[in-house]
């Protein structure tokens, strides 16, 4: 289960990372906001990947997985997008590294939160292998 979740969290990071680039560096949007349109849409792609193959969606319906994915992927956002903001604000690093440095802080947030609340089984059932 984690390296499917590290696979989909890869596509997730190509795409927050060719939104940012093409919103920040192509159309001169600025890198704060950029990061935040680049991991809304990141969002919602790992959503849909990681209910297809890494997690198998959850019992209570998209809906309510939805609005599950949706509050755990706020918080590891906030973290992944302070911490990008931080290495922007106060380190003058590139934008893509401090990307990746986000990216790296809000990793366990997600996957603890995601396999423990939103695409949470019943009691017995075993996880995909």
């Amino acid at each position: 289960k984690v390296f499917r979740f590290l696979a989909v969290g890869g596509t997730g990071f190509v795409v927050d990372a060719a939104l940012l680039t093409t919103l920040h560096a192509g159309l001169g949007i600025d890198p704060y906001a950029a990061r935040i349109v680049a991991i809304l849409v990141a969002m919602l792609v790992t959503w849909r990947l990681n209910r297809a193959f890494t997690f198998e969606g959850g019992q209570s319906g998209q809906a309510h997985e939805a609005l599950r994915y949706g509050l755990v992927g706020f918080v590891a956002a906030s973290v992944n997008w302070l911490v990008y903001a931080a290495c922007l604000y106060f380190g003058g690093i590139a934008p893509l590294v401090a990307l990746a440095a986000g990216v790296i802080a809000g990793m366990a947030v997600n996957f603890i939160g995601y396999d423990r609340f939103v695409f949470r089984k019943g009691r017995g059932a075993q996880p995909k292998a």
